[in-house]
């Protein structure tokens, strides 16, 4: 009797602890979004804490240190302004340049139906205002619903930076009480190695978020030198794009190089081939060379774990998980470093 009690008490424990597993796992599944959130106001966080600590930490000629709070403003600040400096460096330039391309247009849908008449690809010439016309629209409920669509998509990741901004911000400034509520959940044996691994991240992901503006300054740099040798105009805005591209894996090199082309095509078909040939160049040699060499002296992680975590990331979660590949990597890095470190020390212990 007592052996079916306890089968039953056994029994009952894990189905209840079963059912609270998938009950948790749904619930952090149905609040993905905001995890993610989260999580990346955390990198963000822990890629500016070094800044702030140097910006807060007093200099000999000062006699008081200054706020931690005015620290994280001060950088939040330098960061807005060089956003609107860029915006106001790039806008106008771009708007001539669309402009430019949209008069030469209709020039260059001629010469491509010429071509097409030519090799007997069309049989008659048609207008602009034909292929607009005659273009599949769909129905006006799916028209309407699209624009609302983009503009709900707008909307909310303009709402999901601010939300990632004010969040980084609180984490900041909050990161020193937080870090020692959570150690006193830490057995007092383990709290000085818990310590170094924490330290051992946020250098890792400061040092990615580094890496990150090296890449870019370089890239730029590159691309600068060859845009303005083949003679393309505006070659320093497009060299601009290219170098803030650099920070957005796989989506970013692609746009700079859509956005050199473009402009190459104001000038002529010839050099626009030539940008093009050179940038694919260039991304193969950023992606392939001077991604991995550049992450695994700043990160400490290799060539082969980079290009894998950017492979695993843009699967599972696009745009976004090839942005967070690198530096996740580097965290699950000093975490399996440290429970191999432990492991060690119980085995010696044992033995």
């Amino acid at each position: 009797m007592t052996s079916d009690r306890e089968f039953t008490s056994r029994l009952i424990q894990t189905i209840l602890t079963v059912a609270a597993a998938v009950a948790l796992f749904a619930a952090l599944w149905a609040a993905r979004e905001a995890l993610l959130l989260i999580y990346i106001s955390a990198l963000i966080a822990m890629g500016f804490s070094p800044l702030v600590g140097f910006i807060e930490r007093p200099q000999p000629h000062q006699k008081r240190r200054v706020p931690r709070w005015l620290a994280i403003l001060l950088i939040y600040l330098a960061i807005v302004g060089s956003i609107v400096v860029l915006a106001l460096m790039v806008t106008p330039p771009l708007i001539a340049q669309a402009g430019a391309l949209w008069d030469r247009l209709p020039d260059w849908f001629n010469q491509l139906q010429t071509f097409l008449i030519r090799y007997k690809l069309m049989t008659h010439r048609v207008s602009l205002a034909e292929v607009v016309q005659n273009a599949p629209t769909g129905s006006g409920t799916n028209a309407v619903g699209t624009v609302l669509g983009a503009l709900s998509g707008v909307i909310g990741g303009v709402v999901g930076l601010i939300t990632i901004l004010i969040l980084s911000f609180y984490l900041l400034i909050e990161a020193e009480s937080m870090f020692e509520y959570l150690m006193r959940f830490v057995p007092a044996g383990r709290r000085a190695d818990v310590a170094t691994a924490a330290r051992e991240v946020v250098a890792k992901v400061s040092a990615w978020l580094r890496a990150q503006l090296v890449l870019a300054g370089v890239m730029g740099i590159f691309a600068a030198v060859g845009l303005g040798v083949m003679g393309v105009p505006y070659f320093y805005v497009v060299a601009l794009i290219a170098g803030i591209g650099e920070t957005i894996p796989i989506v970013g090199p692609i746009i700079g190089g859509i956005t050199a082309v473009a402009v190459a095509l104001t000038d002529s078909t010839k050099l626009a081939v030539m940008v093009g040939v050179y940038f694919l160049v260039l991304h193969q040699l950023e992606a392939n060379v001077l991604v991995p060499k550049v992450m695994e002296r700043r990160v400490g992680v290799s060539p082969v774990t980079v290009m894998i975590a950017l492979l695993i990331g843009a699967t599972l979660s696009g745009l976004v998980g090839a942005i967070l590949a690198i530096p996740t990597a580097a965290i699950l890095a000093v975490i399996v470093e440290e429970i191999v470190a432990g492991q060690d020390v119980r085995i010696q212990h044992v033995r």
